[in-house]
């Protein structure tokens, strides 16, 4: 078991990543209130409920209100917030009540921003179900929901007091979720961790096999770089946008396809391509760098197919919300284990690297 501490200007918590987390939740809560409100709220899906609820009720002496979002990013939306909140309101919650986030990215974005709306603002805990949202979404404090025109255009920093991470969930996790959470840790060693990168290199059988020490490793290792971004830039004011390798073209991907075709880690898997294409032609990363980088990408995939239009993709990436001012921010690796943004990207760069990366998505690689 590991803690990994994140320590912001707004707000100090711990990280908590290990087995059996689930079956304890309800005392590790209560060391941090002091004791449990009086009105518990979990928000989960229904399918880590069928999985997990018993183990996860285990703790409690009184169960929570159960609240429950259906999976999918159609589901990550304004109406479904204006729903679960009349439900809060309908059982009795109040500016003591605290919520639980219990699933994947989507529960934990969709709880957060629950939890930071309500009443102005309740306490909330996440505890993560699937590998991307321990590595990545569980830590830092976004929260938000989707527009028709574009991701998490709608949202609030809003920091949970407590993250617990267990490891075990992972056992019932499908292997293409797996796979899709691991380019999130990917990316986190190519942006700051060499260390981690070189280590998945190296135990690819062992992570993908779920070896829990592997899988620890990995996901602390995530963890402590994300903790150790947001602490320095908590909102995203300069060195946090570096955590946005890969999303510009990944997040236009998801947009493009109306998140139907493929997980958030597989459309980021394919926008790396896109931004090591970009990093080589301008000579932050080498040849030999930026074809080490792709092949562990694809290690770790395979990545779906894709047919799309590239005048529809690089469209949709004008509703990236790093973009200011008309101005398109895209985050390019330097070197292996560093990262930044740059502000004079091209169209005819972007257009570049969209087509090198269609014409490897448009047939399945062999592994």
């Amino acid at each position: 078991m590991q803690t990994i501490r994140v320590d912001t200007p707004s707000a100090k918590y711990d990280v908590v990543t290990g087995g059996g987390l689930i079956g304890s939740l309800a005392p590790r809560i209560q060391r941090l209130a002091g004791k449990l409100p009086r009105r518990v709220f979990v928000l989960t899906s229904p399918e880590i409920w069928a999985l997990w609820g018993n183990a996860f009720l285990k703790s409690f002496s009184e169960p929570p209100v159960t609240l429950f979002l259906p999976a999918g990013e159609k589901h990550k939306t304004m109406q479904s917030v204006d729903r679960l909140l009349r439900q809060i309101v309908a059982a009795g919650g109040d500016r003591g009540s605290m919520l639980i986030a219990f699933g994947g990215g989507i529960v934990g974005d969709v709880g957060g921003f629950l939890a930071a709306i309500f009443m102005r603002g309740i306490r909330y805990v996440q505890v993560p179900t699937t590998f991307l949202a321990q590595v990545d979404s569980s830590v830092g404090g976004k929260t938000g929901v989707n527009l028709p025109e574009g991701k998490n255009l709608v949202g609030s920093f809003h920091h949970p007091v407590a993250v617990f991470a267990d490891i075990d969930v992972l056992g019932t996790l499908p292997d293409r979720e797996l796979r899709s959470g691991l380019m999130e840790s990917i990316k986190a060693g190519i942006i700051r961790d060499r260390a981690l990168l070189r280590f998945m290199e190296e135990h690819a059988d062992a992570v993908l096999g779920r070896d829990p020490k592997a899988l620890e490793k990995v996901i602390a290792a995530s963890m402590r770089m994300k903790a150790s971004v947001v602490n320095r830039d908590e909102r995203e004011n300069g060195l946090r946008m570096i955590l946005n390798l890969g999303h510009t073209v990944g997040h236009a991907i998801e947009q493009a396809t109306r998140y139907k075709a493929l997980l958030h880690g597989e459309a980021v898997g394919w926008g790396m391509i896109a931004a090591l294409y970009v990093a080589h032609r301008r000579k932050s990363i080498t040849g030999a760098q930026a074809a080490r980088l792709e092949n562990l990408i694809h290690l770790y995939g395979p990545l779906p197919t894709l047919k799309l239009r590239p005048a529809k993709l690089i469209a949709a990436t004008g509703a990236d919300k790093k973009n200011i001012g008309g101005v398109r921010r895209f985050v390019l690796p330097i070197g292996i284990g560093d990262a930044g943004v740059i502000e004079d990207l091209e169209t005819s760069e972007l257009q570049a690297a969209v087509g090198y990366m269609l014409s490897q998505a448009r047939e399945p690689r062999a592994q």
